[in-house]
């Protein structure tokens, strides 16, 4: 292992991580697709893209339901991964916009970097104070020490 870095701390860094994407997905889906746009009005608007409607469904069903995930550290490297792709899409959609964020509708800055905060995270796994589930194949105690 390297020693710079702090075996010590390293657990809680991911945490923290997980932590904060998990919060990020919670509000993206929740406050803003749900909230601020409705449902319906994000489905439209994924229509007004060309996209199938169910996209937008997928969409806040991963985001909001990823973001749970992530906030309690189930799976973690999974639901990165599989989280992946909404934020490719994010950032595809945002690419005619320029770099900066704060550009007219927002350019992709953001998403690249929410997109690599990802695949960190899928690197890293669960961190410290993650729920941990009993896998098929495995005991409790072994769920329990690993």
């Amino acid at each position: 292992m390297n020693a710079a870095i702090d075996n010590r701390t390293a657990p809680y860094a991911a945490f923290l991580l997980r932590v904060s994407l998990g919060l990020l997905f919670i509000a993206h889906g929740l406050i803003l697709k749900v909230f601020t746009f409705g449902i319906a009005g994000t489905v439209g608007y994924f229509e007004s893209l060309g996209y199938p409607g169910l996209f937008a469904y997928l969409v806040i069903l991963g985001e909001i339901g990823g973001g749970l995930l992530l906030v309690a550290g189930v799976f973690t490297r999974w639901i990165s991964l599989a989280l992946l792709p909404i934020m490719i899409g994010a950032t595809l959609q945002h690419t005619g916009n320029g770099w900066v964020f704060s550009a007219q509708g927002g350019g992709w800055e953001f998403p690249v970097f929410w997109t690599v905060l990802l695949g960190v995270q899928a690197l890293l796994g669960d961190g410290a104070f993650a729920l941990k589930l009993p896998t098929a194949g495995r005991s409790t105690l072994q769920n329990r020490l690993a």
